[in-house]
């Protein structure tokens, strides 16, 4: 019989393509929803709410494998108090009513929870080489990221295999930040940001959607991952690149970091900070990466 998989967040970004992947690879697929229309193709769909801590019981029914790619978009509004809180508590908050349907429930069949974080979780650390053991930073971003890291680890006490991916940009033209960095280029407005030199982990949403399946399978995966390229770009290399595959000239002198700050305030370490991410630890595991190279990778999207 083949397994189910429970997963949050599947009208996502990840969680759309990653549903597509695992239905045609022979799953079944359960999936969480605020909104009952908007089931994915092939997929069940049950009802949750974690602002209400209500969720749908039967959701875990046949289950072997959660998981958890809910919430809040980083960089959607302004970082007003109550949209950091936001920020946080969408994740903290659906990871919580997990653990408290997992342990209300001891009969259940789940016997992996994969959750994501973002390598956010490192902060602004200029050329520094970060492995999955580098300490975190002391930022919004860092911050967010180990308390969603840290609500996840509960899910240890239920003797659950955990898996943790701390995500870079994901890149598709489906959404989230490539068609947001390829539009101003687009217009003839394109340019590097700051200094150009902060470095971008980025993973193509093909491998980013095969490394959820590679955790799947692989039972000795567990504990964190980056899930990133080995090759991570500097924002200048990355905007070049772009500029190259739609043909269009870079010709404006670079955003000054300045600017950004007044403009976009505390948000604009979403562009500015530099995380230079190694993606050794799940290489070694025997991970292959179908597009390591930024510029196959952009190739594959734009081609």
């Amino acid at each position: 019989m083949s397994k189910t998989v429970l997963i949050t967040g599947a009208s996502g970004l990840i969680g759309k393509p990653l549903t597509e992947r695992l239905i045609k690879a022979g799953y079944a697929v359960h999936q969480l929803s605020r909104n009952m229309s908007k089931a994915n193709k092939g997929a069940k769909i049950f009802k949750w709410d974690p602002a209400e801590m209500y969720i749908d019981p039967h959701c875990i029914d046949n289950v072997s494998v959660v998981i958890n790619l809910a919430g809040e978009g980083i960089a959607d509004r302004p970082w007003t108090n109550n949209r950091k809180q936001q920020i946080i508590k969408s994740r903290t908050g659906s990871i919580k009513l997990l653990y408290d349907l997992l342990k209300s429930h001891p009969n259940h069949g789940v016997t992996t929870f994969i959750s994501s974080s973002a390598v956010g979780h490192y902060g602004d650390r200029k050329d520094e080489i970060l492995s999955e053991e580098s300490e975190p930073g002391t930022d919004f971003l860092a911050n967010t990221c180990l308390a969603w890291e840290r609500a996840a680890d509960k899910i240890d006490n239920l003797g659950l295999r955990l898996v943790i991916f701390r995500t870079g940009v994901v890149l598709t033209r489906e959404g989230g930040a490539l068609p947001k960095i390829a539009k101003p280029i687009k217009l003839g407005l394109g340019a590097p940001l700051g200094s150009g030199k902060q470095w971008l982990p980025w993973i193509h949403i093909d491998d980013a959607v095969s490394m959820f399946l590679y955790a799947i399978e692989n039972e000795e995966i567990a504990g964190i991952y980056n899930m990133a390229s080995p090759f991570p770009a500097t924002n200048k290399t990355f905007t070049q690149a772009v500029a190259r595959q739609i043909k269009k000239p870079l010709w404006l002198p670079s955003v000054p970091a300045l600017f950004l700050r007044v403009v976009m305030g505390e948000m604009s370490r979403v562009v500015l900070n530099s995380n230079k991410t190694t993606s050794d630890k799940i290489v070694e595991s025997g991970f292959k990466f179908k597009y390591p190279k930024l510029e196959a990778a952009l190739t594959n999207i734009y081609g």
